[in-house]
């Protein structure tokens, strides 16, 4: 596995709110997390960064084995993103930070399996034998209208109130990541990204970069970024892209004696 991680803070934007890293387990298992942040100029910058370093740090502690089911992985994000939404809606209650919260992107790799958790309008995409596919679904009130039938979601990308989210961490109410669990293939690319990307790039010139054989994995995030500069750059611009290549015995092998 190769991945690729760049955060920029765009062309129109004073601060970068966007927070992204990875982590690694004692199992082996690497948890990929971006967070898009919102409400005000210090604000959206803590709620996104908190959720970042919080959830990263008990996937660093928590232990879990080679032979570790994907149920078990998959509880451990619902119930984890449903405690930090708990602990950014209280700090949100603070005057300095009153109506804050993050969009969340949460991705674990297991060997040839990925473990996806998703709150908000920022996205995770799989690229496979020349297609590029949206496996998460904005929670927006466009997407809404997309499932109502009322919006195709060719006019869902460039309709004016697609930045308006309904779900998202620092809301009171319980809030519900969207799980699943994909098998990876050889050669697959996963992207996950902020919604500064995909709102100034189209998916038609996001394949185009992927599919370039010229550029390594960086060159990729590099040239994703400058498009979406290059457009406008209207938000900060936060781009994850992991290259799988298919696990060898010896290498799992290997894995699960450590």
């Amino acid at each position: 596995m190769e991945y690729s991680i760049l955060s920029d803070i765009g062309s129109k934007r004073s601060t970068n709110q966007d927070y992204v890293g990875t982590y690694v387990n004692r199992a082996g298992y690497q948890l990929f997390l971006l967070a898009d942040g919102m409400g005000g100029h210090k604000a959206g910058n803590v709620a996104s960064k908190l959720t970042v370093e919080d959830l990263g740090k008990l996937w660093s502690e928590t232990f879990f084995d080679a032979g570790t089911p994907e149920a078990t992985l998959e509880i451990w994000l619902r119930n984890q993103v449903r405690n930090e939404n708990e602990n950014i809606a209280s700090l949100g209650k603070l005057d300095e930070y009153q109506g804050m919260g993050t969009t969340l992107e949460a991705l674990v790799i297991k060997g040839n399996t990925i473990v996806s958790a998703h709150v908000g309008d920022s996205r995770t995409y799989l690229m496979r034998d020349g297609e590029l596919n949206k496996i998460t679904t904005d929670h927006s009130l466009v997407q809404e209208l997309v499932d109502a039938g009322q919006i195709t979601e060719e006019e869902a990308e460039v309709h004016p109130n697609k930045n308006i989210i309904t779900r998202s961490l620092g809301q009171t109410n319980e809030v519900q990541a969207d799980i699943q669990a994909l098998e990876l293939q050889a050669g697959d690319i996963i992207l996950m990204n902020s919604d500064g990307l995909t709102n100034m790039v189209s998916t038609t010139e996001i394949m185009e970069v992927l599919e370039r054989e010229d550029l390594t994995l960086d060159n990729k995030s590099e040239a994703l970024i400058r498009l979406a500069n290059e457009h406008g750059g209207l938000d900060n611009i936060t781009v994850v892209l992991i290259k799988f290549e298919e696990t060898s015995e010896a290498e799992t092998q290997a894995q699960e004696v450590s």
